[in-house]
């Protein structure tokens, strides 16, 4: 099944500002991945449409700027939700039952890991430690910690950002 996408929603503002640092740096050596940087800097990742943009104002080929962007785990072709949900599958949180949760995560909010909810509310990734084992299993939304978590608590965490 193909990853769900939320429509790309950039603006002109956004263009013309990415326009703007291509113009600046373009004739720079090794000014793609600067440009790439500040390209999900304006955009928070980098989209077809974005990569496209990149291609023509540089003259390099889409295949190029897709291979950067998929080879550095730095860039996102997908958009990231308001609230940004993070599962650790690390040993400690896993064998205490994180695997559950992230899947009734999944359930819930009918997306896949790396996926982003169509309203943009909520993304959803797996990570490997977040340094609170001791409270296993633990996801983080945004900068907030949950931890000691069951399947159960699911529901009632996501509906705090409702």
């Amino acid at each position: 099944m193909a990853k769900k996408t939320v429509p790309f929603q950039g603006t002109k503002e956004q263009e013309e500002k990415l326009l703007e640092v291509i113009k600046a740096r373009k004739d720079e050596k090794g000014a793609l991945m600067p440009i790439m940087q500040e390209a999900q800097d304006i955009y928070g990742y980098l989209p077809i449409e974005v990569q496209k943009i990149i291609s023509d104002e540089m003259q390099i080929p889409m295949e190029k700027i897709y291979g950067v962007a998929t080879f550095y785990s730095q860039f996102a072709l997908q958009p990231k939700g308001k609230y940004r949900i993070s599962v650790c599958l690390g040993t400690a949180c896993y064998v205490k039952g994180s695997g559950q949760i992230y899947e009734k995560l999944q359930e819930t909010l009918q997306i896949k890991g790396g996926e982003c909810t169509m309203d943009g509310k909520f993304s959803l990734e797996a990570c490997r430690c977040v340094g609170a084992c001791g409270l296993a299993p633990v996801m983080m939304i945004n900068d907030e910690v949950y931890g000691r978590l069951t399947p159960d608590d699911v529901q009632g965490i996501l509906e705090r950002y409702e």
